[in-house]
């Protein structure tokens, strides 16, 4: 069962900032050297001075996220509920064809437990590296500074909806044109409902893997009970009309032998039926059956799309695994061509040794310029697939899903301690 709960939190005092929007960003995990000076440039009380910290001189970063975040909790920049309350979000967003949605979330403490049926389940595999920076981020600052994006069954929303009708805690628009909107709900009763509401409920991590088993570690490392067995997180329904998944295009840059363009040659044409597309039609995105990507590669620059030959074969290759995961597109791509053709071990994948990822379809054919030999644009991995493959107990290959937009860090942080 799921036990979440309103959080006390600490969070940014608005009228000691500028606005919301200039003190939050995005997750830590897509913020590059430029990203961070400039959200550093519109506040240097950025979120990204404690999720993303750098010590002057070289000195030890967690150790300056500790002090930056007493230092302005001391000076009221942040400050501290005395009681603890839900915070309802809504973001109004543009998807790539260009129709706006909406979907809403709760942002609230759940207790961190074992991965299992009936409480929490993953979806992607995780890497020792960033559990070890966030592991060590936290014992640090003894807050948890990014929510977990999960998803459960049921509408919980219902009993917060009353509340966002009137003027919004804050109110933010990103740099992607997403507009974020904050109430902060203080209401017992209508805590108490979503608490019973969530009782029975699976949560299944839709991003955040790494920070959700770095708060496990770190409840298990202090021990006993308290505070710190909870973790943030932001909770959206997987009935909610807002949630959409998009596909992260793979980008290959190890194909500069001749025997390694070969060996991808040859895979396409035993394995998959092959028809020219424009540069324009190459995203496979709204195409049905097994196993269909857009392929284009930096020499000959002509896009085709692939389309398995063979799906009943996909038990040989990709065998003692669930039928959800043997026919993921991340999955079939991985055994038949990273694999099998181009000897890639599963280490040098999660390494990311020789392929690179992104959301963006234009990106990925931009890269063709930078140094990328081939892409592979990939459809959206269908929420369904998502949770079958999840209650298989089984994790998808990385980048298998973006769900977007991303939940920006610095609305609230949750005290451990």
């Amino acid at each position: 069962m799921a036990d979440v709960s309103p959080l006390t939190a600490l969070h940014y005092n608005l009228a000691a900032v500028p606005s919301l929007a200039d003190v939050v960003a995005p997750p830590y995990d897509v913020i590059d050297a430029a990203r961070r000076e400039r959200l550093l440039a519109r506040s240097p009380f950025n979120v990204v001075e404690l999720d993303l910290p750098e010590a002057p001189a070289g000195g030890d970063r967690y150790a300056h996220a500790a002090e930056t975040l007493e230092q302005w909790t001391l000076q009221g920049t942040l400050v501290a509920d005395r009681e603890p309350a839900l915070w309802a979000l809504s973001q109004d967003y543009t998807t790539p064809d260009g129709s706006r949605r909406t979907r809403r979330g709760l942002l609230c403490r759940v207790r961190v437990t074992e991965y299992g049926p009936g409480l929490v389940r993953p979806h992607e595999r995780t890497q020792p590296g960033p559990k070890e920076d966030r592991l060590r981020l936290t014992e640090a600052t003894r807050h948890n500074l990014s929510p977990i994006f999960s998803l459960h069954p049921g509408e919980p929303w219902r009993h917060v909806e009353g509340f966002t009708r009137g003027e919004p805690w804050a109110e933010v628009a990103d740099e992607e044109g997403t507009v974020h909107r904050i109430w902060r709900v203080g209401d017992p009763e209508a805590h108490r409902a979503v608490t019973a509401e969530l009782a029975e409920a699976e949560l299944l991590i839709a991003d955040g893997h790494h920070r959700y088993e770095t708060a496990l570690a770190y409840a298990d490392a202090i021990g006993g009970d308290g505070p710190h067995r909870h973790t943030l997180m932001a909770l959206v329904s997987l009935e909610d009309p807002g949630l959409t998944v998009f596909g992260y295009h793979r980008l290959l840059s190890n194909l500069s032998e001749s025997s390694a363009q070969e060996a991808l040659r040859d895979a396409l044409r035993s394995q998959f039926e092959i028809e020219e597309a424009s540069a324009e039609a190459l995203d496979p995105a709204g195409e049905q059956g097994i196993g269909v990507y857009g392929y284009i590669d930096a020499h000959h620059r002509q896009g085709f799309r692939l389309r398995l030959k063979d799906p009943s074969a996909l038990g040989r290759a990709i065998p003692d695994v669930s039928e959800a995961y043997r026919t993921l597109d991340a999955a079939i791509l991985e055994a038949l061509v990273l694999r099998d053709a181009l000897g890639m071990s599963a280490s040098e994948i999660e390494a990311k040794r020789g392929i690179a990822y992104t959301a963006s379809a234009e990106q990925a054919l931009a890269a063709l310029d930078q140094g990328t030999h081939a892409a592979f644009l990939m459809r959206p991995t269908p929420v369904e697939q998502v949770r079958a493959v999840a209650a298989a107990g089984e994790t998808m290959p990385p980048k298998s899903t973006y769900f977007f937009p991303k939940w920006l860090t610095g609305i609230v942080f949750n005290p451990l301690s």
